[in-house]
């Protein structure tokens, strides 16, 4: 019998890929789409659901930057397929998309790579020093936030993970 994979959005940062290829990625929290984010956009279709999944790993890969200040200034979010019986439920909120990995993620499991290029590294670090501002309500900081969250994501393939590493370090 065969495990159903579920698409899981990991936030993290240019320092956590350089681990991902020996160590994999530190289990913890992660998004998706889950039976909450379902009911809370009833009307969204499942491209729809998985894009605010997605953001919401980009704007929690904002706070990692923060904790981190000698990252570079990039959001990055892992995209990877993990068996359902890996990805568990945080919370029941309604319109939550957190789950929890219940250990490190291999690079095996990784679908695709996304970071910030670098016309976003200046709007990425201004908006990782108020990101927790912004969350608690402060609306300039949003604004902020906003700019770097104007900035799309770049793909990568898992296979371009060292090429990426030169490009960004």
């Amino acid at each position: 019998m065969t495990d159903e994979l579920v698409r899981v959005y990991v936030p993290a940062t240019v320092p956590m890929l350089a681990r991902l290829r020996e160590e994999g990625l530190a289990g913890g929290e992660a998004h998706a789409v889950t039976p909450e984010l379902r009911e809370w956009y009833a009307e969204g279709d499942e491209e729809e659901l998985e894009y605010v999944a997605f953001t919401r790993a980009a704007q929690e890969a904002l706070l990692l930057l923060r904790a981190d200040p000698g990252a570079p200034r990039r959001r990055v979010v892992v995209s990877v397929d993990l068996p359902a019986r890996a990805v568990g439920r945080i919370g029941g909120e309604l319109g939550s998309s957190v789950v929890g990995l219940s250990g490190p993620v291999p690079v095996k499991s990784v679908a695709a790579i996304h970071v910030d290029g670098a016309d976003a590294v200046e709007d990425v670090a201004a908006a990782a020093e108020v990101v927790a501002e912004a969350q608690a309500g402060d609306p300039d900081a949003q604004f902020t936030v906003d700019g770097a969250e104007d900035h799309e994501l770049e793909w990568y393939d898992v296979t371009e993970l060292d090429l990426l590493l030169r490009e960004v370090s």
